[in-house]
């Protein structure tokens, strides 16, 4: 499945009252790699910021004066997240946002249009129970460089969540082999007992450090450590 990382900026904090979305951004990933394919637009919201809101982005009413509505792209970002998994920080705050400009340009709700929506402060909550997990302090946890976010913008922001992401559930990743490659006709097959190997054990520091590893790559995993649960059932 695609899975898209979106991000907005609005003018205030509540689509009830009439705010409205002045940027938009998405990214696509896919088997955990990122495509190249990206939807970013800034948006004429047709009113004012507040002042707290102007302050977090700075996208003042001069500069988003001319350019599109939403209701002109509406049709191009649904185009780029349809039937796609959307991951968004604080899912329902970008979500509300999203199904009230739909309903404006008298469009179905988002999830009528994508696969599923993960909220992955949801997610950073339960890793990280009773810690600050706004993007943030997820890029530092995770030492994500994020030292170009001096003003929220939706696409960084969406960027900088990919990454978080990636981190957040890299699970066994970096250490995976290949377990569907077969020999092929050209390739010689080694007899191991043959070989003169030097077995080097591991000692008692190296095994409370590999231990520690373990621990840490299940906590960070949600539980998904496959080493460490092959371990328990030896």
């Amino acid at each position: 499945m695609r899975q898209i990382f979106l991000d907005t900026e609005t003018t205030g904090l509540e689509p009830k009252l009439g705010h409205r979305i002045v940027e938009v951004a998405a990214i696509e990933l896919n088997n955990r790699q990122l495509t190249g394919r990206m939807l970013h637009h800034y948006l004429n919201p047709e009113r004012k910021s507040d002042a707290g809101a102007l302050q977090i982005h700075g996208l003042t009413s001069e500069f988003l004066q001319d350019k599109h509505k939403f209701k002109t792209i509406a049709d191009e970002f649904l185009a780029f997240i349809t039937d796609a998994e959307l991951i968004i920080h604080n899912a329902p705050f970008d979500v509300a946002f999203l199904d009230h400009e739909l309903g404006l340009a008298k469009l179905p709700l988002l999830a009528n249009h994508c696969a599923m929506i993960t909220d992955t402060l949801t997610m950073a909550k339960k890793l990280h129970p009773g810690k600050r997990n706004n993007l943030d302090a997820l890029c530092d946890r995770y030492q994500i460089d994020n030292s170009k976010r001096t003003l929220h913008g939706a696409l960084l922001d969406a960027e900088l969540l990919a990454e978080v992401y990636l981190a957040m559930t890299r699970g066994q990743e970096s250490l995976l082999i290949d377990l569907e490659t077969t020999p092929t006709e050209s390739s010689s097959q080694i007899n191991i007992n043959e070989l003169n190997l030097i077995v080097q054990l591991a000692n008692q520091e190296e095994l409370e450090f590999h231990q520690q590893r373990l621990q840490q790559i299940d906590a960070e995993s949600n539980g998904k450590c496959v080493w460490k649960n092959f371990r328990n059932e030896s």
